[in-house]
C-alpha cells in the first residue's frame, strides 16, 4: 500500500519536482541562469517547440501519433519566406498561405488513415517524406534568404519585411512576442479541450473509438480535425520561426520533432493527468527548454543535447507506462 502511494504521487508531481530540481541545480551552479532575461531567453526557445507539441498532442488526444509536423514546419518556413523574397506578397497572404498548407498536410493525414486506413505511425511517416521531398523540391534545396541569387542569375527582390520580422523578434510590453503567441495558444486550447464539446469529442474518440462511433460521433470527423489542426499549429511554428531567424531554412523542423513528441509525453504524467493535454505539454516543453539552456551555460557540446533529451523522453515514458500498467494489474 505504502508502495502504491509513493508511485501515485511520483507519477502526480514527479515531473513538477524534476522541473524544480533542475532550476535549483542550474541556478546553483551559475548565478545567471534565473535572471529575467535568461528566463525570457528560454520561454523564447521553447515558443516553437511548443506550438508544434501542440499539434502532436491533438494527435494523440485522438489515439493517432502525428510524425509528419517536423516536415511541415520545414516546408511552411521556406514558403513563408518565399512569398516575401520571391513574390513580394501582402503580409496576410504571407501567413495565411502557409496555415493553409499545414492544414492541407493534416487533411492528407486524415485521410490516408481514416479512409485509406492506413495506421497513423506510418501514413504519418510517409508524409514526412513526401512533405520533406516537396519543400526541398521547391527550393532546390536552397533556404531563401534577402536579395538570395536566383537560378537564373538574377537577385531575388523581396525581402522579409519589418512587420514580418517582429512577430520573431519583436517585444510587447518587454516580454517576446513568440513567447505572448505561445501563452495565448497554450490557455486557447486548454479552454478548448477542458470545456468546450468539440474538446470532449476528442478525448472519447481518443479513448474508445467503438463506444464513441456507437454513441453517434463521427469519429472520422473528430480525427479530421485533430490531424488538421496538428498541421496548423505546426504551420504557426514554422511562421514564427522564419520571423526568428529571417530566412527560410529547408531543415527548420527537423530537430523540433523529438523535443515536440518528448515534450507531449511528459505531459502524460504532469499532476496525474494520464492523458495528452496542453498543459502537461507546455511543462513538458519547458522542462526540455530548462535543460538545453542550462546545459548550454555549462558549456557542453551541443551534440550530447539529444542524450538528455532522450533520457527526459525515456523517463516520461517510463512514469506514464509504468502507472498504466499498475492500474490494469
Amino acid at each position: 500500500m505504502k508502495k502504491n502511494k509513493v508511485l501515485d504521487f511520483s507519477y502526480k508531481y514527479g515531473a513538477i519536482f524534476v522541473i524544480i530540481a533542475v532550476i535549483i541545480f542550474f541556478s546553483i551552479v551559475n548565478p545567471n541562469f534565473l535572471t529575467y532575461d535568461n528566463i525570457t531567453d528560454i520561454l523564447r526557445y521553447i515558443s516553437i517547440v511548443t506550438l508544434v507539441a501542440i499539434g502532436v498532442t491533438f494527435s494523440l488526444i485522438v489515439d493517432g501519433f502525428d510524425l509528419s509536423v517536423g516536415s511541415t514546419v520545414s516546408l511552411t518556413t521556406v514558403v513563408t519566406a518565399s512569398l516575401m523574397v520571391w513574390y513580394q506578397l501582402p503580409l496576410p497572404l504571407v501567413i495565411l498561405i502557409p496555415i493553409l498548407l499545414g492544414a492541407i498536410v493534416g487533411l492528407v493525414n486524415a485521410w490516408l488513415i481514416v479512409k485509406i486506413r492506413i495506421p497513423d505511425l506510418l501514413a504519418t511517416l510517409s508524409m514526412l517524406y513526401i512533405v520533406a521531398g516537396l519543400h526541398k523540391t521547391y527550393t532546390q534545396g536552397f533556404s531563401i534568404y534577402n536579395n538570395m541569387p536566383m537560378p537564373d542569375g538574377s537577385t531575388a527582390q523581396g525581402i522579409l519585411g519589418e512587420g514580418f520580422l517582429w512577430i520573431g523578434q519583436g517585444k510587447l510590453l518587454g516580454v517576446p512576442v513568440p513567447v505572448i503567441i505561445m501563452l495565448v495558444a497554450v490557455v486557447a486550447v486548454h479552454v478548448f479541450l477542458a470545456y468546450t464539446r468539440g474538446g470532449r469529442l476528442l478525448y472519447i474518440t481518443g479513448g474508445n473509438q467503438e463506444a464513441a462511433r456507437l454513441s453517434g460521433i463521427s469519429i472520422y470527423k473528430v480525427r479530421t480535425v485533430a490531424y488538421v489542426l496538428s498541421g496548423v499549429f505546426a504551420a504557426l511554428a514554422g511562421i514564427i520561426f522564419t520571423a526568428r531567424v529571417g530566412s527560410g531554412q529547408v531543415d527548420a523542423g527537423s530537430p523540433l520533432l523529438m523535443e515536440a513528441v518528448a515534450a507531449a509525453f511528459v505531459g502524460f504524467s504532469v499532476f496525474g493527468a494520464g492523458k495528452p493535454n496542453v498543459i502537461g505539454t507546455f511543462l513538458g516543453a519547458f522542462l526540455i527548454g530548462i535543460l538545453v539552456n542550462g546545459l548550454t551555460m555549462l558549456n557542453l557540446p551541443y551534440y550530447a543535447f539529444d542524450i538528455i533529451k532522450g533520457a527526459v523522453l525515456v523517463f516520461a515514458l517510463s512514469m506514464t507506462y509504468l502507472h498504466m500498467h499498475r492500474r490494469k494489474s
